[in-house]
């Protein structure tokens, strides 16, 4: 009898250590689009929206999970604490999360067409553009020259840095400026996605051309509110 329990017991110790490793891990979940796929045609067309969100998102967030569940160190933690130290975390977590949360902030910082024209930047995030870059127009010349410059697959950002200051920044694949490894590092408030699945299928190679026309579905009353948000963090 003794022996049939400790036999038990020692069967049963992987799937109890198993149960425990896995006990403090939550999934992340792919959040849908705010929108119908075909919302900000003709800007980004709807094959684009679903091949970009179901596939490409999707396999960001199903990989970030996969190796989340295998590190306890990674267990409870908000992707934004994930990407705060993503230097421990190793680049499968770094590629994963900030793919992750890139995308996330991408689906919301759009709307269609014509709810986006009504938008407009708050005074404060105006005033502060105006004095940062003179114009907008030239603030949006900067935005775009340095993401055609940007080599190969990334993003463009504006932040705000530490300092409270506007300042626009790029990182390669899926880096972004909450990452404690980034050149440039503050609180997004706006940024575009610069991999070709972006918008290779209606633009082809013309990245300039999608740049421009992206400014088309920019919530600016998102932007302000996270411009406020933002400086209240660098405070």
């Amino acid at each position: 009898m003794i022996r049939f329990i400790v036999t038990s017991l020692l069967l049963l110790t992987p799937v109890l250590a198993s149960a425990e490793k896995s006990a403090g891990f939550t999934p992340f979940t792919l959040p849908p689009l705010p929108y119908r796929v075909d919302a900000l045609a003709p800007v980004i067309d709807a094959e684009t929206m679903t091949l970009h969100h179901d596939k490409h998102h999707r396999g960001y967030v199903d990989k970030l999970n996969a190796e989340v569940e295998k590190n306890p160190a990674l267990h409870g933690k908000s992707l934004e604490e994930i990407l705060a130290e993503i230097s421990k975390a190793g680049p499968v977590a770094r590629n994963q999360a900030g793919g992750h949360w890139n995308h996330r902030f991408f689906w919301q910082e759009m709307l269609p067409e014509k709810a986006a024209a009504a938008t407009r930047p708050s005074a404060s995030l105006e005033e502060a553009i105006r004095q940062k870059f003179g114009t907008m127009d030239r603030f949006k010349e900067a935005f775009q020259a340095a993401g055609e410059k940007q080599f190969g697959s990334g993003w463009v950002w504006l932040i705000v840095n530490a300092q409270g200051a506007l300042e626009i920044t790029t990182t390669a694949n899926q880096d972004n400026p909450l990452m404690d490894v980034a050149p440039v590092k503050g609180m997004p408030i706006l940024g575009n996605d610069l991999w070709e699945h972006a918008y290779y299928l209606s633009y082809r190679n013309r990245r300039a051309d999608y740049l421009k026309s992206w400014w088309r579905l920019v919530d600016w009353a998102g932007v302000s509110k996270r411009y406020e948000e933002a400086l209240v963090r660098s405070r």
